[in-house]
């Protein structure tokens, strides 16, 4: 399916702020980009760069006044995802050298905390991928799903106590759940079609029978339709935006994603 993504910021600057933007998807196995814009207002100098987790981002310093970031892109991507029940559990010997960093604690998903927990929630099921479909179970019937949700960034642990978060909020304690089974698992943000209300949205990965899977607590059912900008080990790598000196929030934003009916001219 083709989608058409957007992303509008403004910001209102009291004093030149370094940057830096995380808001290009880029092409891969699982999506291509036929059509992109990148508009600044005003215009001002760029170095783009490849961080760690082959994210692409972008340094600027924006000026003082009025500033605005808005993004669009049309994109290829599957309207179904991949799902694979018996899907195997790999080996930490085995696992590819890349992978082997999804395996450890982060800021945000203390996986050091969750094995008990988490060896109880999969308790009869197969290791892998049946594991974490099991995990993502649970979530949706243990965890309150809330867009709305205002208790801000939540580890793991606060969402395991809250029971109630945003999408990244959910990804954070799939992922330290899973983790804390030795399966690698990475935080994934982007965009999703016919996500209600519209928003960027968080997901998680995990790595079973030799590839990534996708796995999103907050839908009842797999879907397909995504767009992915950003991989990290949690929300503290894939932040839209980093901006640094006294703290700027948006004073807008908006986010688009459009079915497109035909491949774009």
């Amino acid at each position: 399916m083709w989608i058409r993504t957007g992303c509008y910021l403004s910001f209102t600057v009291a004093h030149p702020a370094p940057f830096i933007l995380m808001l290009r998807p880029r092409s891969g196995a699982q999506q291509w980009v036929a059509r992109e814009s990148y508009t600044l207002t005003p215009s001002v100098p760029v170095l783009e760069f490849t961080d760690a987790y082959g994210n692409l981002c972008q340094r600027l310093i924006a000026p003082q006044g009025q500033f605005s970031i808005h993004t669009s892109a049309d994109v290829l991507t599957p309207d179904v995802i991949d799902v694979a029940p018996g899907a195997p559990f790999d080996e930490v010997q085995n696992l590819p050298d890349a992978v082997l960093t999804y395996l450890l604690p982060s800021r945000y998903c203390e996986s050091d905390r969750f094995f008990d927990m988490a060896s109880s929630i999969v308790a009869g099921l197969a290791p892998g991928y049946d594991q974490v479909a099991g995990i993502c179970d649970w979530i949706r019937r243990q965890v309150r799903y809330n867009s709305a949700s205002s208790h801000g960034h939540m580890a793991a642990t606060d969402v395991n106590f809250r029971r109630e978060g945003v999408c990244r909020d959910l990804a954070h304690l799939g992922i330290a759940l899973c983790r804390g089974l030795c399966i690698p698992a990475r935080m994934v943000v982007g965009y999703l079609h016919g996500l209600a209300p519209m928003d960027l949205h968080a997901w998680f990965e995990a790595y079973v029978g030799g590839r990534w899977y996708t796995f999103d607590p907050t839908q009842d059912a797999p879907r397909g339709g995504r767009v992915t900008v950003a991989y990290g080990h949690d929300a503290a790598d894939v932040a839209i935006f980093n901006q640094f000196g006294p703290a700027l929030v948006p004073h807008h934003m908006h986010v688009t994603v459009q079915l497109l009916e035909a491949a774009p001219a």
